[in-house]
């Protein structure tokens, strides 16, 4: 944690300010993974313990008491089976909301229709809905999506991911980044062998390198 911190320091230290709110990425360099004898792919969904100044929107597909109550929540944006219906007719509004928002959560009967309609969009994307069984605590759910990011990598040596904000302090985006890479090492081969180099940078800044990658 103390190196993670440092880097972390020496990223913001590094870059000019900006006029708008920049983010910080965390890049991991894999090594030791040979494409040719097993495909590598990664599309995680990692939730982590502290939310981030700009939280990832949302859009929920529910209908009735759900919709009403993700409504409550003041969630992204709330699509109802009656605009779903319409969206059919709609390709270019459909590609539109799929890259629009970061994560998708759907009530379980409407996952055949919102297959259908978003499948060609969302799915190539790795953002298909979770699924809301009935009865779901919603609200907790989208507040649990609100600190969430997504860890997605086909056949590449290098995963990056955002872990922060800059008006989030030091040792916040560190533990997120810790809750990343201890994440990513569970689904890698070899784990922590399998990781490199672990860097941090800001948006518009130049990566910085951990001297040791023991997290």
């Amino acid at each position: 944690m103390p190196e993670l911190i440092e880097i972390i320091k020496k990223a913001r230290e590094s870059t000019k300010k900006r006029k708008f709110s920049q983010s910080f990425e965390l890049i991991l360099s894999l090594q030791n993974i040979d494409f040719k004898k097993k495909e590598f792919s990664l599309n995680e969904t990692v939730f982590l313990p502290h939310v981030f100044t700009n939280p990832p929107s949302i859009c929920v597909f529910a209908s009735g008491d759900m919709a009403l109550r993700a409504k409550n929540t003041n969630v992204d944006r709330v699509i109802e089976p009656e605009e779903l219906d319409k969206l059919m007719l709609s390709k270019r509004e459909a590609r539109k909301i799929a890259k629009y928002y970061d994560f998708f959560l759907a009530e379980a009967p409407l996952m055949p229709k919102i297959g259908k309609i978003f499948g060609p969009y969302l799915g190539p994307k790795g953002k298909m809905p979770s699924p809301l069984p009935p009865n779901a605590p919603i609200e907790n759910i989208i507040a649990r999506y609100r600190s969430a990011t997504r860890v997605r990598v086909k056949n590449q040596l290098t995963i990056s991911c955002k872990i922060g904000d800059e008006g989030m302090s030091d040792d916040k985006i560190a533990e997120n980044s810790s809750a990343v890479i201890s994440s990513i090492e569970k689904k890698l081969p070899l784990g922590s062998k399998n990781i490199k180099n672990i860097m941090i940078k800001l948006t518009m800044g130049h990566a910085v390198k951990l001297p040791t990658i023991e997290v």
